[in-house]
This record gives structure tokens, sequence and C-alpha cells, in this order.
């Protein structure tokens, strides 16, 4: 439910932003604009990202103990989609509905979890998805919200006590996201989405039947696409490039998911469990930035810090009253500094960015705890649009969506729990983390009006 309500609010935000359909704007010059853009009509395209899991699996060994952790498939998705746009006027300003069906090819495994003597190996090979669209239109932006039906492949496999199991079926589901989509030229146009994809719960058997495996199947998909539209507005032309250099400064809100490869090690014994923690939760901040503009091409530097609120605290190892390893990691706040390299298209910007980022990553076992501020380094993309308000904003304001990876490294701790073996042990953690989020720039550059 936090991740609905967070997508109403990010989209929302963005979308109320581009409600006004005022003119002059000022990212234009009329003598050279084309009519209004119309999104109507069929499109096709394809689409190229990155898909990361967060299946909660429950491996109840049927004696009143078990273990909960998290398996999370990564890996590169692609496909390609097709849709049809109506765009009709509203209060709000140019409104589009839609409908959009895609097709993904996915390479994303998780093969690394090994607990009490059962390794894990999950894969998500495809998954579909029959969605509506709606969204506001600013000039040659399209802002908006999806969701609808998902489908997929989910197998499952590994090995109990030296016997081999195997689950594998169709899952469906549904799904929901938003997205911001902006033309090229012609009748090309470009988009950056996020879909969270439901494909159900399900429980599998094994072990001659004294195991059980209980899996939720929830996945957040990042990606990029291309679209062409069909006996389009093939006449339009991107208007003149806006000038996007000099300072701004802004606020932003999202949501992150971690991949936090762990281990934990009995140095007595030398017996080891290898899994995922996997903090989630609202990430929002601050980011300030200059750039510098050559042409269409525009470079830059930007830093930001983000509070956060991603937490895994289901993660055990045991479950068993008293003598279980109880896990509860936080991330709970990160920053970075990047450089940012990106082209113009008329009022939009699609960048590409990357540097250094650091945080502060907090994990506990039981009643012993970890606190340190890691360094590591970020690398992502997104787009940058003009950004209004019912006439309240004016043109030195944009809005951003981004998709930014962060990894923090590794570090090793030791401990010792008095309240099971008391032997002596060690926990390693490798801290990755996957954010999408959405912002407000004032730019300083007064105004940040087209360049002629």
């Amino acid at each position: 439910m936090k991740r609905i309500l967070l997508g109403v609010l990010l989209a929302g935000t963005a979308m109320s932003a581009q409600a006004a359909d005022l003119a002059p704007r000022p990212y234009t010059k009329a003598p050279v604009m084309a009519p209004v853009y119309d999104w109507t009509g069929f499109y096709l395209g394809v689409n190229a990202g990155l898909g990361l899991g967060r299946d909660r699996t429950v491996n109840d060994f049927g004696d009143g103990t078990g273990n909960s952790t998290y398996l999370q498939p990564l890996g590169a998705i692609g496909g390609g989609q097709i849709g049809y746009n109506w765009q009709t006027n509203s209060f709000l300003g140019p409104l589009v509905l839609g409908v959009e069906a895609d097709i993904q090819g996915a390479d994303m495994t998780d093969n690394r979890t090994n607990i009490n003597g059962v390794q894990y190996n999950q894969k998500l090979d495809w998954f579909g998805t029959a969605r509506g669209r709606i969204g506001l239109v600013n000039g040659p932006t399209l802002t908006y919200l999806t969701g609808g039906y998902a489908y997929g492949n989910v197998s499952t496999r590994g090995v109990a006590d030296g016997v081999p199991f195997a689950f594998s079926g169709n899952r469906s589901g549904w799904t929901w996201g938003s997205g911001v989509e902006a033309a090229l030229g012609g009748n090309w146009t470009g988009k950056i989405e996020y879909l969270y994809v439901d494909l159900g719960n399900r429980t599998d058997v094994f072990d001659g039947g004294a195991q059980a495996l209980h899996s939720e199947l929830r996945e957040n998909i990042f990606r990029a696409g291309l679209n062409y539209r069909i006996g389009g507005n093939s006449t339009y032309a991107p208007v003149a490039t806006a000038n996007w250099n000099g300072f701004y400064l802004g606020g932003n809100v999202g949501s992150g998911t971690g991949r936090d490869r762990t281990t934990v090690t009995n140095l007595a014994t030398g017996e080891s469990a290898a899994f995922n923690l996997a903090p989630d939760g609202f990430i929002g901040g601050v980011q300030a930035g200059y750039n510098w503009q050559a042409g269409n091409i525009v470079y830059g530097l930007e830093t930001d810090f983000q509070g956060s609120t991603m937490e895994d605290n289901k993660t055990c190892i045991g479950c068993e009253p008293g003598a279980s390893l109880n896990f509860n990691a936080k991330l709970q706040w990160l920053g970075t500094v990047r450089g940012r390299l990106g082209y113009a298209v008329g009022p939009s910007l699609f960048y590409a960015t990357g540097g250094f980022a650091y945080g502060n990553v907090k994990t506990a076992i039981n009643e012993v705890n970890f606190s340190d501020t890691r360094t590591g380094w970020t690398v992502g993309g997104g787009i940058e649009t003009p950004f209004t308000l019912f006439g309240l904003f004016g043109p030195n304001w944009t809005s951003t969506t981004e998709y930014l990876y962060v990894d923090l490294g590794k570090s090793t701790n030791g401990f010792t729990l008095a309240n099971t073996t008391g032997e002596p042990g060690a926990l390693q953690t490798g801290v990755q983390e996957h954010i999408f989020r959405t912002g407000l720039n004032y730019h300083f550059n007064t105004p940040v009006v087209a360049r002629y």
C-alpha cells in the first residue's frame, strides 16, 4: 500500500505540475513552434532496463522452525510494447488516456542464498503486462500513471540436504507504476518508467513433504524506452533548445529497495549462511547543482542528501523464539556527489549521471547492533522537463524523474550472541540500493528561456 500511495504522490505531483496549458511558454518561441503535440494514435516501441525482485520466502522445516529471507532475482530486462493513446481536454489541461501491452525477456536470477543445508535458486525468465495509462500533457511532455494485469514465469529450485527440488510455472497478478515520456522529433518519443509487479503468493512442498516453501513474488522494474507513433504528428519538430546553464537548487522524494548480500559465519565451527537483507522504504531530500551547455550537450555537477526509512525487519535464521538469529537492516541516510551528461531536446533534458556515494548503514542481530558510515559509487539516469502548477510556478522551475544504483561496498563485523550458542561469529554485508525518485529544481539563471 505504501508504494501505491507513493506512486500516486510522485506522479500526481509531476502531473499536477504540468496541468496548466499556459501561453506563451518561456521555453519556446512562438514563430517556430509546431502545433500543440498530439499524443492520439497507435505506437509501438522497444525498451531495456533492470529488474530486481524482493520475494519474501519462508522455509517451514515442519518442526516449528524455519527461515525467513528474501530471494532477490536481479538482471537485465528488455522487450517491446504496443499501445494506443486518446488525447482530450480537461479542467486540468490536455489529458491522455491510453492502453498498453508489453512482453519482456528477463535474465533475473538469485542463486546465492544457502541457509541451514538448503540452497535456493530463483529466476524470472519472462513477464508481460496489459495496462491502462492516464497522464497530463505539458507541451511535448507526458507525465503518467499506469496500472493493470501482469503475468510471468517464475522458477524456484534448489537442494535440501542433498536432495534437489524444483518448482516452475506461470504466475499472474497486477502491476502499477509511473513514468515520463517526451517527444524527440518526428514520430519518435523517449520515456523512463518504473513498474511494481506483484505475481501473487505460492506454497510448494518438498523434501518428501517434510518442508514447505512460502513465496511472495514482488518485482521492481526500472526501464527506458523508445516509441514510434504510427500515423502520428510526423511534422513535429522540437522547439528551440532550452537554456540549462547555471546553478539550481531543489528537493526530491521517492522510494528505495536494497539487495544487501549478507554472510553470517560461526567462527568456531566454520559453518556459514548466505542470504539477502532487503531494506525497503521511502527516501527524500535536497539537491543542488550547476550546468554548463554547449549546443544540445549539457554537462554538470550535482550533490544531494537524503533521509531514508528503508528497513528489513523480517529476516531470521532458525525463526525459533530464544534460539534464532533475527536481523534488522536499515539505510538511515545517504548522499551523492555526481557528474551529469545530457542531451537537450526542446524543453526536455535526457541525461546520465554517476559519481561518489556515501551513507549510514545500521544492522542488528538480536541485541547486537552495528552502525557505520560507508562510501562507494553510484550511476543512473533520468529526464528533466519544465514544471508548472496552475500558473503558480514560473519558467525557472523544472521536474526530474530519476533512477540511481548506489553501491556502498562491503564491511565485516565480529559478534557473540549470549542468547544462542555463545560462540563467536562474523557478519559480512554488501550494500547495494536501487533508488527511483522525482524532484523539483529551481534554476537561478533567470529566466530559463529557450536558446535561439
